[in-house]
């Protein structure tokens, strides 16, 4: 059965049409898709702007933002896993639960708390098809997104990161509405449709 759905994900990746977009376009994944729909609908990236991409590798989501928002901004990229280089893009390769080790390249960087106008996260666990399990993956990768924007977001900023629906939901956009005056849910028509992701949408960072 399981040799069954990988041949039936093979043919169907190789069928996609974001993938040979992808392909043709020079994105390194079909996920660069996504982030470009949420900003056609969202208006999410601005020239010159600061951005965190959380979980980034292979890359899609930090060359979309290196595009997005111009020769003026910047795209940092963080992940636990080695990323091949990308013009124009720093990277940070460390875990996010490792926050001093994040907060100090940062800072070398020469990027502040509270100067991020962006911070992405198209993150998911390893799943293991135990949907609590997975539930409590998405949890914990939704509150390091969350934990690491309360101290480098601007207050008018904006986080967009994936979760997936299931039991952990409600409890987790209810984190955001204490920290965010603005959330909403959006699913991107490049999200497979059987793919039970959906991403938070979080703007206004209400001050303490």
């Amino acid at each position: 059965m399981t040799e069954r759905r990988d041949r039936r994900w093979i043919v169907e990746h190789l069928r996609d049409p974001y993938v040979r977009r992808a392909q043709q376009e020079g994105y390194r994944t079909r996920a660069s898709y996504k982030l470009a729909e949420l900003n056609e609908r969202e208006h999410l990236f601005k020239t010159g702007q600061i951005v965190l991409d959380l979980g980034a590798a292979p890359g899609g989501w930090s060359q979309y933002a290196r595009r997005a928002v111009g020769r003026s901004g910047r795209v940092v990229a963080i992940d636990r896993l080695p990323l091949a280089d990308l013009e124009g893009v720093d990277i940070i390769e460390c875990d996010l639960r490792e926050s001093g080790v994040v907060s100090k390249r940062l800072r070398t960087l020469g990027i502040e708390p509270g100067a991020v106008g962006l911070v992405l996260s198209d993150m998911a666990p390893n799943l293991t098809g135990d949907a609590s399990v997975d539930q409590a993956g998405m949890l914990e990768l939704g509150i390091s997104a969350l934990d690491l924007a309360r101290s480098w977001l601007a207050p008018e900023g904006a986080l967009v990161f994936k979760f997936f629906q299931g039991a952990e939901f409600a409890g987790m956009r209810e984190m955001l509405e204490r920290d965010f005056s603005r959330v909403k849910v959006v699913k991107p028509r490049a999200s497979r449709a059987r793919s039970a992701e959906l991403y938070f949408l979080a703007r206004n960072r209400r001050l303490v």
